[in-house]
C-alpha cells in the first residue's frame, strides 16, 4: 500500500529552550462586526506581537479542538483558573491549537465558555482560542508532530504549556520530556492548569 508521508523539518520538532525568543508569525483569526447576519465576523490578521509583547502571557498547546482530553480536561482546568491565574501577575491566558478559526469558535462555545459580543472582539472573555491552522507558531516553536498512523491526524501541535514574558519563554511545560512523533499516549501530567497555577505561584512569592 502506498504512503504519502513526509518527513517534519527538525527544526519544527525541537522545542524552543526556556529564554528563547517565540517566534513571530500571522494568526488568522475573525473579529465581530456591527451585523445581523449569523455569523458576524471578519477576517483580522495579528501577529505574535500584538498578542505578547509588552505582556506576560499563559499559553497552553493542545492536538485539537474537540478531542477527548483537550475538553474533558486541559481547556476546562484553564478557563477555572483564569482569574486566579489573573491574579499572579499573568495579563492574558491562550488556549492554541492547529485547528482553524471557525473550529475554534465553535469548540468554545461547545465548551460553555461566555463569548465576548462586543465589536472588535477576538472570541471569548477568559481564555481566548488561538488558531494555529497552517501550522505556523506550532513549527516555530519547534512542538510540531503528526498522528497520522496512530490516530489519522496530520501535523499537530504536541501538548505543552509555557509562561511568555514580552515574547521570550519564561518557563516551558512539556508532555512527554519532548515532542514524539506517532506517540501512542496522549501524555498530560505537566502542561495543566494545577502545575502552571503552582509555577506562578513561585514567583509571586
Amino acid at each position: 500500500m502506498k504512503t504519502f508521508t513526509s518527513a517534519l523539518d527538525k527544526a519544527w520538532t525541537t522545542p524552543v529552550e526556556e529564554g528563547g525568543d517565540i517566534p513571530n508569525v500571522v494568526f488568522k483569526t475573525r473579529t465581530r462586526i456591527e451585523s445581523d447576519d449569523e455569523n458576524p465576523f471578519d477576517w483580522k490578521d495579528l501577529t505574535s506581537e500584538d498578542l505578547f509583547k509588552g505582556k506576560r502571557v499563559v499559553l497552553f498547546s493542545l492536538p485539537g479542538a474537540f478531542t477527548p482530553t483537550c475538553s474533558s480536561t486541559h481547556l476546562p482546568g484553564y478557563e477555572a483558573a483564569y482569574e486566579e491565574m489573573k491574579k499572579l501577575g499573568v495579563d492574558e491566558v491562550y488556549c492554541l491549537s492547529v485547528n482553524d478559526a471557525f473550529v475554534m469558535r465553535q469548540w468554545g462555545l461547545k465548551q460553555g465558555l461566555t463569548e465576548d459580543k462586543t465589536v472588535g472582539g477576538l472570541g471569548f472573555e477568559k481564555v481566548k482560542l488561538l488558531p494555529d491552522g497552517a501550522c505556523q507558531f506550532t513549527r516555530g516553536m519547534g512542538m510540531s508532530c503528526v498522528w497520522d498512523s496512530e490516530r489519522g491526524f496530520g501535523e499537530r501541535t504536541w501538548r505543552y504549556s509555557a509562561v511568555i514574558d514580552d515574547m521570550k519563554v519564561e518557563k516551558l511545560f512539556v508532555e512527554g520530556g519532548g515532542v514524539i512523533q506517532n506517540s501512542g499516549p496522549d501524555p498530560f501530567e505537566v502542561s495543566d492548569s494545577g502545575t502552571m497555577v503552582d509555577y506562578l505561584k513561585s514567583k509571586s512569592s
